[in-house]
């Protein structure tokens, strides 16, 4: 079967206690029946416990996972997938009413040495709300070693070790495997990221759930996966390139996925060269146009969609609708290597 239609994915709303409001507000239809603080829209996933749904179109109700098993060459082209064959990112919003935790992933090497089930994950994040005063936690303060960070253990002197960067609307985060991170409280933030699950908890803010009971943290498994020598680049705004009157910015160019920041004021043409990608609408609104003369179709693509485009897609054109519109564009390169 042939996928030359992008596809509209539902979000999966995630109750989290640091989360807040804003996903609520953006996805109200969704967010009816759950009755906590949505920390996490999980906008296309592809895992064993949560699968993306197609939400329009003659695909309606088909699962990401499902279309994984029966159409993955249409859907993934040149892009190679995780090695238990799914898909191999996950984008998320994620809206922090409070601190996340602090913690580490590790790279692939660390986690093939661990082995278990472990596996490697890159991020990074696209800050698209952030109140005053907001920050991130990324990186180690100079001249932290592993034996003053064993010492700080999980506790909260630990935060005295971070490095801390104030971050605003529109700043663009990279989050190497290897480093340790947090996210501040008040933000709004795009999350791309490899489709791994391995997240070794470090400090939790001395926090407990509603039921009064406190998460667990991972010091030993966390110290295996930091990259002390590691600098992250420092957080801010992205350089921006002009194509006539639309804009561009690139993030990300990893072997994994790259990323790219487009604000579209003109019609673009684009071409993801053979492997899948995805959109997710940050800002406006506008239209992807599909075909071309009487099979033209136009499909639209409003704030907070996410939109899954096969690598059997081709060719297809990014349509202005009242004004500019932004949106971050995702091209998936290749899955995770295969754990020895």
């Amino acid at each position: 079967m042939s996928l030359r239609q992008p596809l509209r994915l539902e979000p999966v709303l995630r109750e989290k206690v640091w989360g807040g409001e804003r996903l609520r507000a953006l996805y109200p239809e969704i967010a009816a029946g759950v009755q906590e603080a949505v920390g996490e829209a999980w906008c296309l996933v592809d895992r064993e416990r949560a699968s993306s749904v197609v939400a329009e179109g003659p695909l309606a109700g088909r699962t990401l996972r499902g279309l994984m098993l029966s159409e993955q060459e249409a859907l993934l082209g040149a892009t190679t997938p995780d090695p238990d064959g799914s898909f191999p990112l996950l984008i998320k919003l994620i809206d922090t009413r409070r601190h996340l935790s602090v913690q580490v992933h590790p790279d692939e090497a660390t986690a093939r040495r661990m082995g278990g089930e472990h596996a490697g994950k890159d991020e990074s994040w696209l800050v698209l709300e952030a109140e005053e005063g907001s920050e991130v936690y990324l990186g180690l303060a100079e001249g932290v070693d592993a034996r003053a960070f064993a010492e700080a253990g999980s506790s909260p002197e630990l935060v005295d070790l971070l490095q801390s960067h104030p971050v605003h609307a529109g700043d663009f985060v990279q989050v190497p495997a290897g480093t340790v991170h947090a996210i501040g409280g008040g933000l709004l933030v795009a999350e791309v990221q490899q489709n791994s699950d391995t997240t070794f908890r470090i400090y939790d803010w001395d926090r407990a759930d509603h039921s009064g009971i406190r998460r667990p943290t991972n010091l030993d498994d966390a110290l295996q996966a930091i990259s002390f020598d590691s600098h992250p680049p420092e957080p801010g705004p992205p350089a921006w390139d002009e194509h006539g009157a639309n804009r561009s910015a690139q993030l990300t160019s990893g072997s994994a996925f790259e990323t790219e920041l487009l604000r579209i004021h003109e019609a673009q043409g684009r071409d993801l060269d053979g492997h899948a990608g995805a959109l997710l609408v940050v800002d406006g609104c506008g239209s992807l146009r599909t075909g071309s003369g009487g099979d033209a179709q136009d499909h639209a693509l409003e704030r907070g969609h996410t939109w899954l485009l096969p690598a059997d897609l081709g060719r297809h054109t990014l349509l202005p609708g009242d004004g500019d519109f932004t949106l971050l564009s995702v091209r998936a390169l290749r899955g995770r290597e295969v754990t020895a």
